[in-house]
């Protein structure tokens, strides 16, 4: 109660025109005994001075006596100290007033802040602009990041789909003019132009899939999974495009079940793109090692490769959309560049995190889900609970 009593502008504004109030008459009963005391004392040693006893008298017969002549005397001095203490805190508030105009209209940046006065009754009225101010600047500064997101978005879209859709207008192009050799020629155009536009297929529904999980647009329908079973049957599904990379896949710590509540569907699209990453860029490592550990919170699974390493300024974005390690934009991973992105959606709408490391040695992807919780055993049918 206190406390909201002491955030309450109008309780501190009161209680300081209360404050002041009794300072003023404070001041003014000092100034008019003082006034007294002088004039009594000139007037009654210096001769030439004892017309200010004379002077005084007169005054005060004017408002009917010396005690009715006293009282206005100290009313009017507590008026002025009044309006003396008064003015100090009000113009501070002017000054607030004044600031908050001028960012208003342009000329003072979002990021002036205004001086706080602990004392003062409208501190914290300038403390709560401050924030106010913060709060705008950071909501404009994420605004236009977003702008330039969506404009870094539509340029590498753009960019991506440009690049397999050349290559089926023209491959359909020397179809339609019939400019081929004969069949085995046309037959390899025909190839090309649906690999192409696989691709194209493949990036559109990547495109889709990373726009509705960025926007919530998206369920899951959890469900208790064992990843220690998924991720066995992944690196089996897996087997012949380990052999066509020339890699092996190994699984480490599968002894015991790892049971977390996710969407599987969505879950084994997180470990599909982690190790087709794997492939594309550990191919000289030779080796892709999946390792399982279950913690007393939480299921961590790492998934490492030893290609080349990612450098130090690349590993903080590899999760941002459209973001491949070689800088380049060719398709010789097969990537659409959303892979990790969705990933890393995907894996903090179940709660979890997923984290990138990568050294001369080695580059590891790691990914940290809830544990499931054990089930409650209760006691069997039947039986007596002792209380």
């Amino acid at each position: 109660m206190a406390t909201k009593l002491r955030d309450n502008i109008v309780f501190r504004l009161v209680s300081r025109s209360v404050i002041n109030l009794f300072l003023a008459i404070i001041l003014g009963l000092i100034s008019t005994a003082l006034l007294f005391m002088v004039a009594y004392f000139l007037s009654g040693t210096f001769k030439s001075m004892y017309f200010i006893r004379g002077v005084g008298s007169a005054f005060l017969d004017i408002f009917g006596g010396a005690d009715t002549g006293a009282m206005v005397i100290i009313g009017v001095a507590s008026l002025f100290y009044y309006i003396v203490l008064q003015w100090g805190m009000l113009k501070y508030i002017g000054n607030i007033n004044q600031n908050v105009k001028q960012i208003a209209e342009g000329k003072l940046s979002m990021n002036h802040q205004l001086p706080v006065r602990e004392r003062s009754p409208f501190g914290s009225t300038a403390v709560y602009v401050n924030q106010l101010l913060i709060r705008l600047q950071t909501a404009l500064d994420e605004e236009r990041r977003a702008e330039q997101a969506k404009n870094e978005l539509i340029t590498n879209v753009s960019h991506d789909l440009r690049t397999p859709l050349t290559s089926v207008v023209g491959y359909l192009g020397l179809i339609d003019q019939d400019r081929y050799r004969d069949e085995v020629e046309l037959r390899h155009y025909v190839s090309i132009a649906y690999d192409k536009s696989q691709r194209l297929n493949d990036l559109i529904n990547d495109l889709f899939e990373y726009t509705r999980m960025r926007h919530d647009n998206i369920s899951l329908k959890l469900e208790e999974l064992n990843l220690t079973e998924l991720l066995k049957q992944l690196l089996v599904q897996y087997r012949l495009a380990f052999q066509e990379a020339g890699m092996e896949g190994y699984l480490h710590g599968a002894d015991a079940p790892a049971i977390v509540k996710a969407d599987t569907t969505k879950l084994l699209r997180v470990f599909e793109n982690l190790i087709t990453n794997g492939i594309a860029y550990g191919k000289d490592g030779g080796r892709i090692d999946v390792y399982l550990v279950v913690l007393e919170r939480e299921v961590r699974v790492d998934v490492v490769n030893y290609g080349e390493p990612i450098s130090a300024s690349d590993l903080p974005h590899v999760f941002e959309r459209f973001y491949r390690g070689d800088k380049s934009r060719t398709q010789w991973s097969g990537g659409s560049g959303l892979g990790l992105a969705i990933s890393k959606s995907i894996v903090e709408k179940h709660g979890g995190v997923i984290e990138a490391f990568s050294d001369s040695r080695q580059t590891s992807f790691r990914v940290s889900l809830p544990k499931a919780p054990s089930p409650v055993k209760g006691p069997r049918p039947g039986t007596e609970v002792s209380r």
